[in-house]
C-alpha cells in the first residue's frame, strides 16, 4: 500500500491598507455589489478621485487573498460638523466569489478596532432592508438596530427602505 502525502494548501489572506493601486479591484467588487440591487443607490462606479473624496483617508482596508483584493471596507463622515468628527459610516463589500468565508466579519472587526484607535466613538451603517446578510454581519460585529428609514430613496422608480444600525459603545 502506498501512502501519498499531499502538502497542505495554505491560503494566505491578509488585511492591508487600501492603496490607489487596489482601486481597480475595489471598483470591480463595488460594481458586483451594485448589480445585486440591494447594496447602494449608486448606478455607476465612481472614478478614483471621486471615491477618494467620499471616504475618509484613514481606516480604508482591503482583504488580500494571495495578493488579490477580495473585499474592502472604508469609512465616510457622518456629518461635516466638527461635533460629529468621531462618528462615521461604514461601507463594506466582499467579492461575490469569496462571500460566506468570513471575510466580511474579519474586515468589519478589523475596521472597528482600527476606527477606535483613530478616535472614532460611533460607527453607523445604513443598509437596504432586503440585505439580510449585511444586517446579520453588522449585528454579529456588535452593531444594534436603531430603526428604519422608510422610503428613503428611489432607484429605477422603486422606493427602498434602509435599516440604520449603530455600533455599541
Amino acid at each position: 500500500m502506498r501512502v501519498v502525502r499531499q502538502a497542505a494548501v495554505v491560503v494566505k489572506m491578509k488585511i492591508a491598507a487600501l492603496q490607489p493601486e487596489h482601486f481597480n479591484s475595489v471598483a470591480g467588487i463595488y460594481e458586483e455589489g451594485m448589480a445585486t440591487g440591494v447594496a447602494t443607490f449608486e448606478t455607476e462606479v465612481p472614478d478614483w478621485t471621486t471615491w477618494d473624496k467620499k471616504f475618509l483617508p484613514m481606516c480604508r482596508y482591503v482583504m488580500l487573498h494571495e495578493e488579490e483584493v477580495v473585499g474592502w471596507c472604508a469609512l465616510s463622515p457622518a456629518s461635516k460638523r466638527e461635533v460629529y468628527r468621531g462618528v462615521a459610516e461604514v461601507t463594506i463589500y466582499v467579492a461575490a466569489s469569496h462571500q460566506r468565508q468570513g471575510i466580511g466579519k474579519r474586515l468589519l472587526s478589523h475596521l472597528i478596532v482600527e476606527s477606535e484607535k483613530a478616535g472614532f466613538w460611533t460607527l453607523q451603517a445604513s443598509i437596504f432592508s432586503e440585505n439580510k446578510t449585511s444586517i446579520r454581519l453588522h449585528e454579529q460585529c456588535g452593531f444594534r438596530l436603531l430603526g428604519y428609514r422608510e422610503k428613503i430613496a428611489q432607484r429605477d422608480g422603486q422606493w427602498f427602505d434602509k435599516v440604520l444600525l449603530l455600533s455599541k459603545s
